[in-house]
């Protein structure tokens, strides 16, 4: 199936995609199908308003991707909101790599993860090419992106880097990736301090396998945080949003605006405008995923 790209320059449209009817899984494994969990969404985005450099440039606009893809038994959603400069090589790198190989069901929650990591990491690699001098960790650390794989409405993974944000809303909470990971790499470090030994590792990248608590901060870094999770009764929502919804408000804060809001498209529309309400200064990208949790009777 062909690629789905919308790149979002000054306005979020509505997409409209996915089928009404799925078919059951055949796995001996489950007897769950899909449309258990049925996903929805919604974006907006709001341009650049800073003045210091004469006015909006297109190229400083953020990407917003949302991608449907149909491999065998499975239904896999992409959705991203990255930075301009990093989001069409992201979204381009899991296509050849991922979309269009058509993993196996049973590789697939692997195969996702190393391809989400590969194409953050080359994705900033790049950057960092186009960059001379001082300049070069600066712009490293200032390209951002959040993104999401959704499969069958029973898997997940997550990734952010930069000031761009994943947030998972369960049962009412807030939790973000990384915040598990880093308390076990502080104790890492700590032990190699102890024993003597020193390494600094190659690559600015973070693997964890959950999410963390809530109004969890991460340092200020360009490091890529991956995190798979299994999608529960407990899980509501998926916030994936630029600096200009964090700089302005905490993730239980966003989480407590909007989830009273049923439709995501006005989700992401109310988080978006209250960014702007509260006069955020950077790009306003936001996209919510809904997981609307069906109950048997």
């Amino acid at each position: 199936m062909g690629l789905k790209n919308l790149q979002l320059k000054f306005k979020a449209i509505r997409l409209l995609a996915g089928d009404s009817k799925s078919k059951k899984r055949q796995s001996r494994t489950t007897q769950k199908p899909p449309w258990m969990v049925p996903v929805s969404h919604g974006y907006h985005v709001i341009e650049d308003r800073s003045f210091c450099n004469g006015g909006f440039e297109e190229e400083d606009s953020d990407s917003v991707v949302v991608q449907r893809e149909q491999i065998e038994d499975t239904e896999v959603w992409f959705f991203g909101v990255s930075d301009s400069r990093i989001g069409h090589g992201i979204t381009k790198y899991l296509q050849s790599n991922f979309f269009d190989r058509k993993p196996k069901q049973s590789q697939m929650m692997r195969k996702s993860k190393e391809a989400m990591k590969k194409a953050y990491i080359g994705a900033k690699a790049k950057v960092r090419e186009t960059e001379k001098g001082e300049e070069k960790e600066e712009e490293a650390w200032k390209v951002g992106s959040a993104s999401a794989i959704v499969m069958n409405g029973e898997k997940l993974v997550l990734a952010n880097m930069g000031e761009y944000r994943a947030v998972v809303c369960k049962d009412g909470v807030a939790h973000q990736i990384g915040k598990k990971h880093r308390r076990t790499a502080q104790l890492s470090w700590t032990r190699k301090l102890i024993s003597g030994g020193f390494l600094m590792p190659k690559v600015g990248m973070l693997a964890c396998n959950g999410i963390g608590g809530e109004d969890s901060q991460p340092p200020k870094s360009s490091a890529v945080l991956v995190a798979t999770e299994r999608i529960d009764s407990d899980t509501e929502f998926i916030i994936l949003a630029s600096t200009g919804i964090w700089e302005v408000m905490k993730n239980q804060e966003a989480v407590n605006l909007i989830r009273h809001i049923e439709d995501a498209q006005e989700a992401a529309e109310c988080l978006a405008k209250e960014a702007l309400t509260r006069v955020s200064r950077s790009n306003i990208s936001c996209l919510v995923i809904h997981f609307d949790q069906i109950t048997i009777s």
